[in-house]
């Protein structure tokens, strides 16, 4: 296909042996085939890519019409295209034996950071019972309206009505109390049985994710109200199809976590991924899917999605700023910076609702794949 690097898609270098090809092939048709969550468009992109690659003589017509040569010169040595916004070389190819660095954010650099109170107590929403307030102030009323029958010298008929005030006064407080003591039991069943800890679910084994786990684990849970989710089934799926999740308030993000070639992501309105100002087509994401089903689930929360991108090579991660799209590609340090602020908006509440049916989409170990 015109204009698509094949061993950039396939995320190999140009010497790479069959087997290197067949490996980051197989690889990649894992994440990238339709019933994965990949686009079929993209799924055929990287099959038209190994095709061509595998067989001796279609890479090598391949590699001529990629090759560059200088004018007049038809013996001249050929050399791999230029890319990227600097034209300056890339060698495409991952390198199995890259480690991606532990994100490292300052917090002093986060406005958000320091305006938590990390002691606020929790508070489920909505509320179970009338609260504190009601039942403490119905009891130091009922108290008040039992002064003035120690301090006035009343007649019987004045004292019979009083006592008459006095006795629903008391039926009113103690039915707030009993409805408070009822919601604070119910609290704590509640925090029991579904609230067990802020994290739920466990990891991937690709270091991409567990670089996201930690990153959510350190920052995010300064928030007494965040929730964090690994591995969320869509409804009626039993894989893994959200990497992360995290519930604040009204608010959850969906995150993907992908280790992809150094460079600078930007992607359009429409979702279309861009690399060093091309058409991005290394990987697909589940992330358009994974926000309409969890809207259709939970339609009274404010939910937005983030592409958190890693380099599966030495070099740099760029991300365009700020990420207002629909699915922005993001940077640990700016996906800190920015969703951290969006859900500290509400830090300390957890919504009753959300919570438990996000707790039953968490995929048990034994069923991760």
């Amino acid at each position: 296909m015109r204009g698509v690097d094949y061993y950039e898609l396939l995320g190999v270098g140009r010497n790479a042996s069959t087997t290197e090809i067949k490996s980051a092939y197989r690889s990649l048709a894992k994440v990238m085939h339709p019933d994965a969550g990949g686009s079929s468009l993209t799924f055929r992109m990287l099959q038209e890519a190994y095709d061509t690659l595998r067989d001796p003589t279609l890479r090598r017509d391949y590699d001529r019409g990629w090759s560059f040569t200088r004018p007049h010169s038809p013996t001249a040595p050929t050399r791999p295209p230029r890319t990227g916004r600097t034209g300056r070389l890339r060698n495409f190819g991952e390198d199995p034996d890259f480690v991606p660095p532990k994100p490292s954010v300052d917090p002093d650099s986060l406005p958000w950071w320091h305006l938590v109170d990390v002691a606020q107590r929790v508070r489920y929403a909505p509320a179970a019972g009338p609260g504190h307030a009601p039942a403490l102030a119905a009891l130091c009323g009922w108290f008040f309206l039992l002064l003035p029958v120690i301090a006035v010298d009343f007649s019987p008929l004045t004292l019979t009505l009083w006592l008459l005030v006095v006795a629903a006064a008391a039926v009113a407080a103690f039915r707030l109390v009993r409805r408070y003591l009822t919601a604070t039991k119910a609290d704590r069943r509640f925090a029991t049985e579904v609230d067990a800890g802020a994290v739920h679910g466990t990891t991937d084994d690709r270091p991409c994710e567990r670089l996201t786990a930690d990153l959510l684990s350190r920052y995010l849970t300064r928030l007494p109200g965040a929730r964090i989710f690994h591995g969320l089934a869509w409804p009626g799926s039993v894989f893994a199809d959200v990497d992360h999740a995290v519930l604040c308030g009204r608010r959850l993000v969906l995150i993907e976590s992908k280790s992809w070639l150094p460079g600078h992501y930007a992607a359009e309105d429409d979702g279309t991924l861009w690399r060093n100002g091309h058409p991005f087509r290394g990987g697909g994401m589940r992330l358009p899917r994974s926000l309409a089903v969890y809207r259709k689930l939970l339609p009274w929360l404010d939910i937005r999605t983030v592409l958190l991108v890693y380099p599966s090579r030495a070099g740099e991660i760029t991300t365009e700023e700020p990420a207002d799209t629909l699915i922005p590609p993001m940077t640990p340090a700016q996906f800190v910076a920015e969703v951290g602020d969006w859900l500290a908006e509400d830090p300390a509440t957890v919504d009753r609702e959300a919570l438990r049916l996000l707790v039953a989409q968490v995929v048990p170990i034994t069923r991760a794949s």
